[in-house]
């Protein structure tokens, strides 16, 4: 899985943070999601631009950037912003940057993302944790890779444990979130009607346009993968609403609080 670029990011990033700084976990922070990290401690910043090989990220409400910090006794290294699909056509766009947290010896990894419900029950504000998903278009982020490994098992993509974790600190904190099944639209345009039809026909509980290839990426590098969706509209024809960029980042915002509370507490609790 190695290259020269992928090592040259690990290299920088034991130099920059100290090769004493093992990451716990790495948390992926998803549209208008990115000040989730400020119950972190002694936290060291480093834009993506400094690092070799990452990427450079074109979306409004991802910051671009690693944080490298402590919630109670457990390592983080916080992802704010991550590299989409329809930015470049590449569906192995993270692809650098999550090998890198694996060279790291971070043995998981969380992603947190903006998602369209398709149930009336599940709003905006709501979380959702994601238990499985489902990818109908035709890509995938190990398309041209080597060897046996390429045929990666996926049946137990979300890692059950994790995901009950959080279900449970989530519960202590009387937050609202379920479980779901995640579909993935490329975008970056959002979906039609009839494709939201077709998704809940299909049996997914809400739609977005990221989560799906760095799952694939993370597992094929040996992490353990939750994924927790924060829902911020209901998809295209469930309700009245006009879908927007600036409507996804907004609601994200008004979610932040909850999220922020979770995830602080959750990893504080996280043990290697």
């Amino acid at each position: 899985m190695h290259n020269t670029e992928i090592d040259n990011a690990v290299s920088y990033l034991q130099t920059t943070l100290g090769k004493a700084f093992v990451p716990d976990i790495a948390l992926v922070l998803g549209s208008g999601l990115g000040d989730v990290c400020r119950y972190l401690n002694d936290c060291q910043t480093i834009a993506y631009e400094d690092i070799p090989g990452f990427p450079r990220l074109s979306v409004r409400g991802h910051g671009g950037q690693l944080i490298a910090g402590m919630a109670g006794e457990t390592r983080v290294l916080v992802l704010r912003g991550r590299a989409h699909c329809y930015e470049s056509g590449n569906p192995a766009a993270m692809r650098t940057v999550l090998r890198t947290v694996a060279g790291l010896d971070c043995p998981r990894v969380l992603l947190t993302c903006a998602a369209g419900s398709l149930n009336s029950n599940t709003g905006p504000g709501s979380l959702m944790l994601i238990r499985d998903h489902i990818n109908l278009t035709g890509l995938s982020p190990l398309t041209g890779e080597q060897g046996d490994a390429r045929f990666l098992d996926l049946s137990q993509a979300y890692d059950p444990a994790l995901r009950a974790s959080l279900a449970r600190q989530a519960g202590k904190l009387g937050l609202n979130n379920d479980e779901g099944v995640y579909m993935w639209f490329p975008g970056p345009n959002f979906e039609t009607p009839a494709e939201i039809r077709a998704a809940g026909l299909l049996g997914a509980d809400a739609v977005g346009m990221s989560v799906v290839p760095e799952t694939i990426l993370a597992r094929h590098a040996g992490m353990q993968v939750a994924a927790l969706a924060v829902i911020t509209n209901y998809a295209a024809g469930i309700d009245q609403q006009m879908l927007s960029h600036e409507q996804t980042i907004r609601a994200a915002r008004q979610a932040e609080e909850g999220l922020a509370l979770l995830l602080r507490d959750w990893l504080s609790e996280l043990s290697r």
